[in-house]
């Protein structure tokens, strides 16, 4: 399977707490809901894509428990993301939680070490193994090179402080477009899919000029 991360974040890569004000209130945060007014037709369209390529999610403790205490109770037949959260097979990394807790059937606890446990889990049939939120693993998944593809949901709003999908201090990296799911949708939403090309450098050029001529050098 390949290892998707799928998230809202704003202009300025927050993806703290996006659909309910007491979502994620942990280091303080008090901006939550942010992504609810920019909600559509149009992004529920783009989300319900992702959902149709999963076969397993795999998730952080907070980002278990939270998707886990709403999606159970959606239980009209015609939900995709209700239908598939509640049915596929979930992962959930943590040392604490237990078997009894996760009740989200099906769930399986992993606590091994985590780069090699999704190594295998990627190894399983299917098409993918999908991250939603889970802030503190995509950090582990994407400093072991282990994402495949990133699926965003960019959100015409700054939020000026929270967990940001690459905070200081995170792995460079590049990355490519997927031009045929990145638009911008009505409303100004920016819908991107990328690729990971490099990982551990950048590349870098420079603008110079001579004899009178601007030029690009790159190197």
């Amino acid at each position: 399977m390949l290892l998707s991360v799928n998230t809202f974040v704003s202009l300025d890569g927050v993806m703290q707490g996006p659909g309910n004000p007491d979502e994620d209130r942990s280091g303080g945060f008090d901006r939550g809901g942010w992504l609810v007014p920019h909600a559509s037709m149009h992004t529920t369209k783009v989300v319900e894509s992702w959902f149709r390529t999963a076969d397993a999610f795999l998730f952080g403790r907070t980002s278990f428990g939270l998707l886990g205490g709403y999606w159970p109770k959606v239980t009209e037949p015609d939900n995709l993301i209700a239908t598939k959260l509640n049915t596929l097979p979930k992962y959930v990394v943590s040392s604490t939680v237990t078997d009894g807790e996760a009740d989200w059937s099906p769930t399986t606890v992993l606590r091994g070490d985590l780069v090699d446990e999704v190594r295998r889990l990627k190894e399983l049939p299917g098409k993918e193994l999908q991250v939603h939120g889970s802030w503190k693993l995509v950090q582990t998944l994407h400093q072991a090179g282990l994402v495949d593809v990133y699926r965003l949901l960019q959100y015409p709003v700054i939020v000026g402080t929270g967990k940001r999908l690459f905070p200081d201090g995170s792995t460079p990296a590049t990355f490519a477009t997927v031009d045929e799911s990145s638009h911008v949708l009505p409303g100004g939403v920016v819908s991107l899919t990328l690729k990971p090309t490099s990982l551990g450098a950048i590349s870098a050029g420079a603008y110079t000029v001579g004899g009178g001529r601007s030029a690009t050098v790159l190197g």
